[in-house]
């Protein structure tokens, strides 16, 4: 089990009164006002260097140590546009928005984090940066961040994150190295064909049969055309056409996802599904526009930094876990610096903290945020 020391033991009541009051304000991307102004004033209250982050909201906060050498910690702030049925008294008060995915654990690890360390001002080796990050859920607050240049104006050398997860039994930490979490892309297809009655078909030009052959053919492209050693989604979780029982549609549009943990692989899948959608519309006579929006990059973890995470956990609390075809956008830091991303466990059956993330029941036991404030901490002393 996580040996909790002292100090951490003696901050964890106010970690989870920080928890429990940043989880009654949430906010969407972008918009994290009155969180942005909660994390300012309590950094600024323990007398750390703060500015805005450049999406301009979120905060950075810099604790500057002996050397010109700066690790990092990231924090995402924002919120779901979810309804809470948690039922606890420290409910959201903003209607139809939840901290649904644990960003206010995350906040509160972090919060609690920096008041630690700043008590050990003049002590510590290496600078600490807290970057309290916006619009993780969207549309993607690091990459903002990361070409802001904050990495390399504050001479970041390694970077750490971690994320809430109920599929882990609690207090257990997940990881390993190499891609962890997917690549993801978002495609919407739009079929054009010719409204007819539906008693003279052969006057029209079907858009909804070339939408429904598109579902079948696209569904091949995972089977057909990659290795079956190398994982990829291609997911259609939306087809809408038609207007009437008696007409030929005119129109149809599919929605869909894809997913891989590697570029070339998703790059693959990206050009499949382009040659087939333009073969199913050329074959039905249609006209098709494909709309394909490339976002986060797969999370990988740097191997030297899943050798230090091993190393600081105890064996027993330590799963080396399977990649996850989640997403995160802590994927763009990665792409600049070292950077190591794990998962808190969360999954509490006696407690019923069972609920996955972005459910409107999503909870858990608080005494987790004593565990990722000591791991954060063996993090840091370990580098």
């Amino acid at each position: 089990m996580i040996q909790i020391e002292k100090d951490i033991f003696n901050i964890k009541e106010e970690a989870v009164d920080i928890r429990r009051q940043l989880h009654r304000i949430p906010e969407i991307g972008l918009m994290e006002y009155q969180t942005t102004s909660f994390i300012l004033s309590f950094l600024e209250d323990l007398g750390i260097e703060c500015e805005i982050s450049a999406a301009g909201t979120g905060v950075i906060g810099f604790i500057k140590g002996k050397s010109e050498e700066t690790v990092a910690f990231r924090a995402d702030i924002d919120a779901l546009t979810v309804e809470e049925h948690t039922g606890v008294e420290f409910c959201s008060i903003n209607r139809g928005h939840m901290h649904a995915c644990g960003h206010d654990g995350h906040m509160a690890i972090a919060l609690s984090l920096a008041k630690l360390l700043s008590q050990k001002k003049g002590e510590l080796e290496k600078g600490v940066l807290f970057i309290f990050q916006p619009a993780e859920e969207g549309p993607g607050g690091a990459e903002i961040l990361v070409n802001s240049g904050l990495l390399e104006r504050y001479n970041v050398k390694a970077i750490f994150g971690l994320h809430i997860y109920p599929e882990l039994p609690e207090g257990k930490i997940g990881c390993r190295a190499g891609a962890m979490l997917a690549q993801t892309g978002e495609f919407d297809i739009y079929l054009k064909g010719k409204g007819a009655h539906g008693a003279m078909p052969h006057k029209g030009v079907d858009a909804l049969l070339a939408a429904a052959n598109a579902v079948m053919a696209l569904n091949t492209v995972i089977s057909r055309n990659l290795d079956p050693l190398e994982p990829g989604v291609l997911t259609i979780g939306k087809m809408s056409s038609g207007e009437r029982r008696n007409i030929i549609a005119e129109e149809a549009a599919l929605e869909g996802t894809i997913r891989a943990f590697n570029e070339e692989t998703y790059g693959k899948i990206r050009s499949r599904l382009i040659t087939v959608i333009e073969g199913i519309a050329d074959t039905y006579d249609c006209t098709v526009k494909s709309e394909i929006r490339d976002m986060y990059p797969a999370v990988t973890n740097d191997s030297a930094l899943f050798g230090l995470i091993s190393k600081v956990i105890p064996e027993d609390d330590f799963i080396v876990i399977d990649p996850l075809t989640i997403s995160e956008d802590f994927s763009y830091y990665q792409k600049r610096v070292p950077g190591l991303f794990f998962m808190l466990g969360s999954r509490n059956e006696e407690m019923g903290f069972t609920y996955s993330l972005h459910n409107n029941k999503f909870n858990f036991n608080e005494d987790i945020l004593a565990t990722g404030i000591q791991v954060m901490y063996n993090l840091y002393k370990a580098l």
